[in-house]
């Protein structure tokens, strides 16, 4: 498989250098990380210069190998992370796109693009735990409209979002994986709670959410009811499969950062610290070749990735740990300074191997839908 680039993709990758370099020193300060109004309003305002410059529909109207330069390139730049836009642009969008109406692309993909909505992900649920199918948010069809009861938790972005993504059960009969439905819900429909969580690194970007006889339009399912759990699978194809794709450029960074900490502060002389970087960076190159191997793939089926990004999810969360682990041994008692490069970062990596799916259940998949093992008991 040729993964370099074609003359119409290395010209794409020259234009969008070019327009970083020319707007990237005018952005204005970031705000705090606890200011969320604030966080939202400058992700969206990214996300709207990104749109008027034509780079918005990268997501979605280009193909994957597009959308992996363009995560590549603005990584490296330095261009801001998506942030409050994540469940939007990485995972809501992409699945309305392959999966909903005509009606419903038009009404729900364009305010995503233009950064003017923000989506939030209603998935996990307090009493499921990394089984997802095990979900019990109850919705009853009650004529044009489901009335939904139940709690999610680990909401991203709740409390800045317009809309969620959000999976119910709407046939508590059937078996646990069918039975369940895939709805777009207005985030100020009557009887919704969202409780802002605070995690291990101080960061509030979680919720619960406490859902109480909230009505959600049957025109905002997308696909059919009960089949949620295939409409489900799309979803998590993306998060598991592109999602990450510019922070594995992001870990690249930081480890030749790290290279250079070492050699500054004269933990360099370790043999063993130096194996560890070297063995690090030949991870994540891998991961990256990896990362492109499964975008190639998925442009030859449709664009939607597929059980591989399982794989991938599953090194990557570990070789983050490992990473930032390695960070903590350059920095020395100097990574107990939460005002030090890398000391948050490693405390978030702690949940990248439940984030997406936790790690076991990629060992699942990966036996099951890769390697033709039976089902476990």
């Amino acid at each position: 498989m040729d993964l370099s680039d074609t003359p119409e993709e290395a010209a794409f990758r020259a234009r969008l250098r070019e327009w970083l370099a020319a707007v990237l020193p005018g952005l204005p300060p970031k705000p705090s990380p606890d200011d969320w109004p604030g966080r939202r309003a400058y992700d969206l305002g990214w996300q709207r210069r990104l749109h008027d410059a034509g780079y918005a529909d990268v997501h979605w109207d280009a193909s994957p190998t597009t959308r992996l330069i363009f995560l590549e390139e603005t990584e490296k730049a330095g261009a801001p992370y998506v942030g409050a836009n994540f469940v939007g642009l990485l995972h809501a969008g992409p699945t309305i796109a392959a999966e909903g109406t005509a009606e419903q692309r038009e009404r729900w993909l364009p305010p995503i693009l233009r950064g003017e909505e923000v989506w939030c992900q209603g998935f996990s649920e307090p009493g499921a735990g990394s089984d997802l199918a095990a979900l019990r948010t109850r919705a009853r069809r009650d004529g044009d409209a489901y009335v939904v009861t139940g709690s999610k938790i680990w909401t991203s972005h709740a409390e800045v979002a317009d809309w969620c993504e959000l999976l119910v059960r709407t046939d508590p009969e059937a078996p646990k994986h069918r039975g369940i439905t895939w709805l777009a819900m207005p985030m100020d429909a009557p009887g919704i709670t969202v409780r802002p969580l605070r995690t291990l690194a101080g960061s509030a970007e979680f919720a619960e959410v406490f859902l109480d006889e909230v009505r959600v339009p049957v025109a905002n399912r997308v696909g059919d009811e009960d089949d949620g759990w295939r409409v489900t699978m799309v979803t998590l194809s993306f998060e598991r499969g592109t999602a990450f794709a510019g922070e594995v450029v992001a870990c690249r960074r930081v480890l030749g950062e790290l290279a250079v900490e070492a050699r500054k502060n004269g933990r360099w002389d370790d043999p063993a610290l130096r194996r560890r970087l070297g063995r690090l960076h030949a991870e994540f190159r891998a991961l990256w070749r990896l990362t492109q191997w499964n975008v190639s793939a998925a442009e030859a089926t449709g664009g939607v990735p597929g059980a591989s990004g399982s794989v991938f999810k599953l090194r990557y969360s570990h070789a983050r740990q490992e990473l930032y682990d390695t960070a903590a041994a350059v920095l020395g008692p100097d990574c107990l300074d939460l005002e030090r490069p890398w000391t948050l970062d490693r405390l978030s990596a702690l949940s990248y191997t439940i984030a997406a799916g936790t790690s076991q259940i990629q060992h699942d998949i990966i036996a099951e839908r890769i390697l033709g093992l039976p089902r476990g008991r």
